[in-house]
């Protein structure tokens, strides 16, 4: 009997998720797509693997029987994979977040860290699919939950965060600002609020009521945006460099100063030698330019989405 490796993947992935929309996303397959290769393989195997029903998805005893089996075939074909295709080739790193410009602090790195080929995320979901898949080997962006089960990261760098406003701005002539000082101006975002994680967090934590959505069409066009309304405030990391834009300042946050929080992401098992050389890198420069510095007292970092919630109950 041999076994299709496709299909044995979209049976563990499934089984680890319980749940078919989650599970094909992961494989960036369409549902219909997963549930075709799952009905191949229980034919082949002349066995049912999942019961549906009202209570969702289970595993049979079959299922269960299977699992640990199906996990050991898709770890040797996975190294099967990377001994034909050489441990010297690249380590293939996407970025997500791009009005943030992540490669500026990868390029911090690059020299220490192997021969890298970078490439261009959407979204932190799209860029997840793409390492369970097997496409990257590594990403680079602001990590929140919920994550797969699959997948490890590690906090690189904690970035300070400015306000960026119209030099008609009101606020424009402090030399700092506290966040809450904002609660009278329009924050505005490069997307849909719900869909950013940091911004939403920000906005919730320190009051401020009016927001608005931008088309996300480069870092130099919602800036333009920004600084031709004097209402309108966004938010980027310190280190970002502003493009030549006539009427734009940017004012340091403080008491507390917000942090982004940049992260590395990798799937479990992958034992690619340049992630480890990509690791040691970040983790030297974080030392040397002490980009892991927190003090609860001075500064702000967003909760888990989970916490948050937690969090709000507590306070009602």
């Amino acid at each position: 009997m041999d076994l299709d490796v496709a299909q044995v993947r979209a049976f563990v992935r499934t089984a680890e998720e319980l749940h078919f929309g989650r599970a094909a996303g992961t494989l960036a397959i369409s549902q219909q797509a997963l549930s075709k290769r799952i009905a191949r393989l229980e034919s082949l195997l002349g066995v049912t693997l999942f019961r549906r029903g009202g209570s969702g998805v289970r595993l049979t005893e079959a299922g269960r029987r299977f699992l640990a089996p199906a996990r050991q075939t898709l770890t040797a074909a996975d190294a099967a994979v990377a001994a034909a295709v050489g441990r010297d080739r690249p380590l293939r790193v996407d970025v997500w977040g791009h009005l943030y410009a992540p490669l500026r602090t990868l390029a911090q790195v690059a020299d220490r860290a192997g021969d890298l080929v970078p490439g261009h995320g959407r979204d932190l979901p799209s860029v997840t699919a793409a390492l369970l898949h097997g496409d990257i080997d590594a990403a680079f962006g602001r990590v929140h939950p919920p994550l797969h089960a699959g997948l490890a990261h590690r906090l690189v760098r904690l970035e300070p965060v400015d306000a960026v406003l119209s030099t008609d701005h009101p606020l424009a002539a402090e030399p700092a600002l506290r966040p809450d000082r904002l609660r009278g101006s329009v924050l505005w975002a490069p997307g849909a609020l719900d869909r950013l994680d940091f911004l939403h967090q920000f906005a919730e934590r320190f009051g401020i009521q009016d927001r608005a959505a931008s088309l996300n069409l480069g870092l130099t066009h919602f800036l333009e945006e920004v600084a031709g309304d004097p209402h309108r405030f966004s938010l980027l990391p310190a280190d970002v460099p502003l493009p030549e834009i006539p009427g734009l300042r940017s004012v340091p946050l403080v008491d507390p100063t917000p942090l982004y929080a940049w992260s590395l992401l990798w799937r479990t098992g992958n034992e690619h030698p340049g992630l480890t050389a990509l690791t040691a890198a970040c983790a030297t420069e974080a030392g040397r330019s002490r980009w892991l510095e927190y003090d609860p007292a001075r500064d702000w970092l967003p909760e888990p989405p989970a916490a948050a919630a937690r969090h709000g109950d507590e306070c009602r």
